[in-house]
């Protein structure tokens, strides 16, 4: 009887979590279009089908399940999708995009796992008008060092009713030879009330290449601060942002060297990024412009500028159809090229057209 009741009384509160209400959702995205580059060194593929231009492809999963007390258990899987070929994105990895679970409550959500760079957030969420896609992607020339973070523990507050909220993530690097190598960090603060929508953020990125205890530690560490707003205007919305990058590895670059200089050049390891832009909407169809010059402090004066215009037209809530066109003005050896929301690309200069469907 003893044995019974203990069994019970284990068995009880398990069965009882187990029927608490919980939801689980499969989503996804698949965008592709056809890319036409031009200013490369003449090796590049100037016309192709490409995966992920307006956003990049993907295949999620997501859940939660209420804890009681008004806490719920919160988790995300997603993984990146080349859908012209089929590969995954990310390198490879399986999740790559997202791979995180923590707990979201009244004092806010912790989450642990691969997650987004707050500086890459702002940029694409709040300051682009491409929103991190197309050939107008700001993350042509804004710097923000990487995407996502391993190893990441990630705190959010609830945003208040007046609209201000915050985040602040620490990333792990988990090297054996020295505790600084891929350790990351930073915080934001955002204001979202109304037709404005402002934030500040700022991340330093560690980054040693010291791999294998013995060799000198080479740094190519990052530092990048982003104020980031856009305001709607009812008619139009304007975009603008202003960013200062510090470090070796604080700016986009292509170590392929795509535009075949006889000497590798540098990336920038002091720069100012401002940014302004507009999307106005006009029943299903929104037109999209932006300008962002890249102010190179380096003796070297590397700057850069880029114009990009384009529109979308939405056949249905999931559905649209997309093109954009985009120019990038290298100055002083700059080597910085039109990419979009997947690829880095190989000129300076590309035309996108494609269409997108979210499930």
């Amino acid at each position: 009887m003893k044995t019974t009741l203990f069994t019970l009384a284990v068995i009880a509160p398990l069965t009882a979590a187990a029927q608490a209400p919980s939801s689980v959702q499969v989503y996804g995205l698949l965008d592709a279009g056809v890319v036409s580059e031009r200013g490369c060194n003449g090796d590049c593929t100037r016309t192709k089908v490409d995966s992920g231009i307006a956003s990049p492809s993907r295949l999620g999963v997501r859940g939660r399940e209420d804890l009681g007390g008004g806490t719920a258990a919160v988790y995300t899987l997603e993984a990146g999708v080349l859908n012209d070929t089929g590969a995954s994105d990310q390198n490879g990895k399986l999740f790559g995009r997202q791979a995180y679970v923590g707990l979201d409550g009244p004092l806010g959500m912790v989450t642990l796992g691969r997650q987004y760079n707050l500086v890459y957030e702002a940029l694409t969420d709040v300051a682009d008008p491409f929103h991190g896609g197309m050939a107008g992607s700001a993350a042509n020339l804004v710097g923000y060092t990487t995407q996502r973070y391993d190893n990441t523990i990630r705190y959010a507050t609830p945003r208040s009713k007046a609209g201000w909220s915050g985040a602040a993530i620490y990333s792990f690097g988990e090297s054996p030879y020295n505790s600084r190598v891929n350790r990351a960090y930073g915080a934001t603060i955002g204001y979202a009330h109304g037709a404005a929508n402002i934030s500040v953020s700022h991340q330093r990125k560690d980054n040693l290449l010291d791999a294998t205890g013995t060799m000198p530690a080479v740094d190519q560490s990052a530092r990048n601060t982003l104020v980031a707003a856009n305001f709607n205007f009812g008619r139009f919305v304007g975009y603008a942002a202003y960013g200062h990058s510090k470090g070796d590895g604080s700016s986009p670059w292509d170590m392929n060297n795509p535009y075949g200089a006889v000497v590798q050049s540098t990336p920038s390891n002091d720069s100012r990024d401002v940014l302004v832009g507009i999307a106005v909407p006009r029943g299903a169809l929104t037109w999209l412009a932006s300008y962002i010059h890249k102010d190179d402090r380096g003796l070297a004066n590397r700057d850069a500028n880029q114009i990009a215009v384009g529109a979308s037209y939405a056949l249905s809530k999931r559905t649209d159809f997309y093109a954009a066109f985009a120019r990038i003005q290298n100055r002083n050896g700059a080597g910085y090229t039109v990419g979009n929301a997947t690829s880095a690309g190989q000129g300076d200069k590309a035309i996108n057209i494609g269409l997108r469907h979210a499930f």
